[in-house]
This record gives structure tokens, C-alpha cells and sequence, in this order.
């Protein structure tokens, strides 16, 4: 089971780049970083608190770090045209070396559309929009150029060039949505992501796995990554919107070996509980020994 770092978008560039080349240095597999221009709402969130753009980010760290797999997790779809999106994931696969993966998904938080005047549709056209968007990446990374005519988005002989080092280069859908997105994951993905402990993870893949056979495509080719918040040698936080495990090494290493027996191909560590300097670097280093003793 591969073992990657999400650093937070809302700390200094100085900060991401010291866990994520902590993490290069140490022996993990990949560096991902989420696509968001601010914090979403919450009460006990700062609208205005500082958040780095995605894209610049899997650049710069690309361009640095030897080794590990640098990824968005994931790119939304509503912010950007998807022929936009396409030649930024080529060009960053040249940079890294042909170690990019691109994640995408649909795009969904409120706040960001509302403050930037960005179209935010009912559920259905989004994921309309999104299906056609998966196409578009499909042609202009895969083939030579591009021709298609959807609702929502037109190409005439249409080029991405360069193409990407990866043949293909990977596409992860960020996915949680059991009746269509799963089975947007099963048609397009290389890899599937989304949030969960080990249970609940175990029940969407496996309506992966009923989506992948009903349009006839081995369920193995699609690799499956997860992840939620980790705390080591602190308690987990009783009042968490998300996903969390942890509080102590031995717990840590119960939950991951259930994502282990579950056939989970990534698990994520996002760095939020992990503290920060020293602390996270010590964090790092104990779950790196229970994922990859």
C-alpha cells in the first residue's frame, strides 16, 4: 500500500515545502495538494484565511522534490476550462518527469463560486458538465487533437502539445456519489479517491466494482486511494466534521491495516492534526514506520 502527504493549501509555501520534502526525503510515495482559493465556510473557520493556489503549487513542488508522485486533489472542474486544466497536467508531467497524476472532480464549495462570480449548477448539470469535461481530457491528452461537441464544451482540431511524458498520464476522480459519479469513475478513472474510514470505504468500492462490471472493465484497473485525518500521540478531536482515526501509534496502525485488508492501493495522510516543524516531522516519521515498517 502506497503512502502519500496532503499537505494544507493554507499555510506558507516555506511550511508545505518542508513536510512534503520531508516526505520525499524519508521514503513516502506521493505529494498531494487540494484545489481551493479559500477555507469553506464554517463558524470556527476564518473566510479570509490565506490558501494557495493548486496549480502553482504541484508546479513548484514538482519542480524540487526527486522522486515521490505529485498530484491535485483534486482540481475542480467549475474553476477552469478543462482544455486550461489539460495543458497545465501536461506541462507539470514534463516538469516532474513524468510523475504527475491528475485528480479531478466536479467542483461543489459555495462560498468560492459566490465570491468569484463562478457558475455553481444544480447537481445534475454539474455532473453533466463533469462528464463532458472527463472526455476532454481523455482526447487532448490521449490522442493527437481533439474534435467534440457537447453541451457545454466545443473543440475543432484541438491540441494539447506537449503531450505528457506518461502514456497515459494518470486521471483520479474524487468520487463519493454511489449512482453517477462512481460510474463516471468506472468509465474514465485510472484511479478512484475519496474520504472514509475503512468501512465505509470497503462499501463504495465495491459499488465500484458492480459499475466496473456492468460496462465489462476488470475492477483492477482502477486503483483505489482514501484517506482521513490522523492524529498521533494527541487525542482525536471529538467535534470533527471529517473523517479521523489515531490518538495513539497502536490505533493508528489498527486502522491502517484495516485499509490494508480492504485492498486500498494509497492511503493519504492529510496534515492537519499533525501539528507543525518539528512535531509534524516526527509525526510523519511514525506513521511512515506502521504503513512501511
Amino acid at each position: 500500500m502506497r503512502l502519500s502527504i496532503w499537505p494544507g493549501a493554507g499555510q506558507p509555501y516555506a511550511d508545505i515545502l518542508d513536510v512534503a520534502r520531508h516526505a520525499a526525503d524519508t521514503g513516502w510515495d506521493g505529494v498531494w495538494i487540494a484545489d481551493h482559493f479559500m477555507p469553506n465556510t464554517a463558524p470556527d473557520v476564518r473566510a479570509d484565511h490565506p490558501v494557495l493556489e493548486a496549480g502553482s503549487l504541484v508546479a513548484a513542488l514538482g519542480a524540487v522534490l526527486p522522486r515521490v508522485r505529485i498530484g491535485t486533489l483534486v482540481y475542480g472542474n467549475t474553476y477552469r476550462h478543462p482544455a486550461v486544466v489539460a495543458n497545465m497536467a501536461a506541462t507539470v508531467d514534463q516538469i516532474t518527469g513524468g510523475r504527475f497524476t491528475l485528480g479531478v472532480g466536479a467542483g461543489w464549495q459555495v462560498n468560492e463560486h459566490e465570491q468569484y462570480g463562478i457558475e455553481l449548477p444544480a447537481v445534475r448539470q454539474l455532473l453533466d458538465r463533469f462528464e463532458e469535461a472527463l472526455q476532454v481530457w481523455h482526447g487532448l491528452l490521449r490522442t493527437p487533437t481533439t474534435d467534440f461537441q457537447g453541451t457545454y464544451y466545443q473543440l475543432t482540431g484541438a491540441v494539447c502539445e506537449p503531450k505528457p511524458i506518461q502514456d497515459p498520464l494518470p486521471i483520479m476522480i474524487g468520487a463519493k456519489g454511489e449512482k453517477r459519479m462512481l460510474r463516471m469513475v468506472a468509465a474514465y478513472a485510472d484511479q478512484w479517491n475519496t474520504w472514509g474510514l475503512p468501512e465505509v470505504i470497503a462499501h463504495k468500492s465495491a459499488v465500484l466494482d458492480e459499475h466496473c462490471a456492468a460496462i465489462g472493465r476488470d475492477p483492477r484497473a482502477v486503483l483505489r486511494t482514501a484517506q482521513a485525518l490522523v492524529a498521533v500521540d494527541t487525542p482525536v478531536p471529538p467535534d470533527l466534521r471529517m473523517p479521523a482515526y489515531g490518538g495513539t501509534p497502536d490505533l493508528v496502525k489498527a486502522t491502517v491495516e484495516a485499509y490494508r485488508e480492504i485492498g486500498l492501493d494509497e492511503l493519504i495522510i492529510p496534515d492537519g492534526l499533525l501539528g507543525t516543524g518539528p512535531e509534524r516531522r516526527k509525526a510523519l516519521d511514525t506513521i511512515l514506520g506502521i504503513v512501511k515498517p
